[in-house]
């Protein structure tokens, strides 16, 4: 395993400097993105070459309004229907695809939307990713929960009414084992109904153990799909892997969950061509994981602590907007999940149209649900935020919103007996 430099305080070390320097200036001193690390599990699936060949092959400004016309007309949306509804030439078209797409989402979902919130338990990570705040260069305050500390956040997060949680570490696993994650994965099934995790990948077993710990559905962003890009971004660590990453959420299906999501973070390259590996990502599982609940996330770019240059403004609202009426046309029964990264004013509009679930209450710092909840400090237990999110409205908030956009919030759907 590579040297790693975790930096809690202060500067970089010499060393640590000289070998940052390195790994952006020098691309022969970092490790094939393509080839596997020793302990990493190859599933060999099928479905890595056909996302990545459709994205590789995808010219979308050979669309035109003919084309997004007939993609609108079909009862069943076909890949080559979708291309088109992402493509410029559909742009003009936003109004219908809207249209169409709340129709599918009433259809299939009716006027519900799904609650739930983010608990980061640890933010020390071994990756070197340039665009993310928690990255192991990254002057940032570490922080890793202990599981007292674990309980007492979601004993916070539980008294506000919540009912789902989505748990969060850095991709370290010197800090945040399998077995710790696994731990708090147990502490949260005494509070919480449906347990989520976005963590680092890990093996079937590794996925396997996690579920027996309570875990419902596993998160992974793949970043980007184009593997050139993606190299270029990630110059350090497991993360550094391309198929090892694509292939974590089949690994965690094969484990067992009952639930896998996908996403892009769109921005990092050609938005439109990640678009469309995410939704063909997705496509392709449905149809070899039937029995799963599988779903889609849709992050942008945010601005990050020590890397304020990075903004969302190359993807805007209304590009953002047409991704996810293509996504819920094409993908009629998938679940579609806006964080709070978005404005509350496109979240309360996109809710109506294509998106399924929100986050609320939400804190992607470590250690601090108690003071954004009740105001109280407690500083020398809290880590530093990964990204600034836009919307920060309490769960009762959000409930009291959706409620009066005539929406139906739920707090869980699920029962185990």
């Amino acid at each position: 395993m590579e040297n790693n430099y975790f930096v809690d305080s202060g500067n970089l070390s010499e060393s640590a400097l000289k070998r940052k320097h390195e790994l952006e200036n020098n691309p022969a001193s970092r490790t094939n993105h393509m080839e596997y690390m020793d302990g990493m599990e190859q599933i060999k699936s099928d479905i890595f070459g056909k996302v990545i060949s459709e994205m590789k092959s995808y010219d979308y400004n050979k669309y035109t309004a003919v084309d997004v016309n007939r993609a609108l007309t079909h009862d069943t949306c076909t890949i080559e229907d979708f291309k088109a509804l992402l493509s410029p030439a559909a742009e003009p078209f936003l109004e219908k695809m809207a249209q169409k797409a709340r129709l599918e989402t009433q259809k299939h979902f009716g006027n519900t939307v799904y609650l739930f919130t983010p608990l980061y338990i640890a933010n020390y990570c071994e990756n070197y990713c340039i665009y993310c705040g928690f990255n192991c260069y990254n002057d940032i305050r570490r922080m890793k929960l202990n599981m007292e500390q674990i309980e007492h956040e979601m004993q916070v997060i539980a008294k506000s009414g919540m009912e789902e949680i989505l748990i969060l570490t850095g991709e370290s696993r010197a800090k945040s084992s399998v077995e710790y994650i696994g731990e708090a994965c147990k502490l949260a099934r005494k509070y919480f109904r449906l347990v989520g995790i976005e963590i680092y990948p890990v093996n079937t077993d590794e996925y396997r153990y996690l579920h027996e710990c309570g875990v419902d559905y596993v998160t992974v962003f793949q970043e980007t799909y184009d593997s050139d890009r993606y190299e270029q971004l990630h110059l350090l660590g497991h993360k550094r892997v391309f198929p090892y990453r694509f292939d974590a959420q089949e690994r965690a299906l094969m484990a067992g969950m009952r639930g896998i999501a996908c996403s892009a973070l769109l921005g990092l390259s050609d938005f439109r061509k990640d678009a469309l590996a995410s939704a063909l990502h997705v496509y392709y599982l449905q149809r070899k994981y039937p029995q799963a609940e599988i779903s889609l996330s849709c992050p942008r770019l945010r601005p990050i602590k020590n890397n304020v240059e990075i903004n969302p403004l190359d993807v805007h609202e209304k590009q953002l907007c047409q991704i996810l009426c293509a996504y819920r046309i094409f993908l009629p029964f998938c679940g579609i999940t806006v964080s709070s990264r978005e404005s509350r004013s496109f979240r309360n509009g996109i809710v109506k149209i294509s998106a399924t679930k929100i986050s609320a209450g939400v804190s992607t710092g470590i250690g601090d649900h108690e003071s954004k909840y009740t105001g109280k400090e407690n500083s020398s237990a809290e880590g530093d935020e990964q990204f600034e999110i836009d919307d920060n409205r309490s769960l009762e908030k959000m409930y009291n919103d959706m409620s009066d956009e005539g929406l139906q919030p739920v707090l869980n759907d699920y029962l185990y007996v």
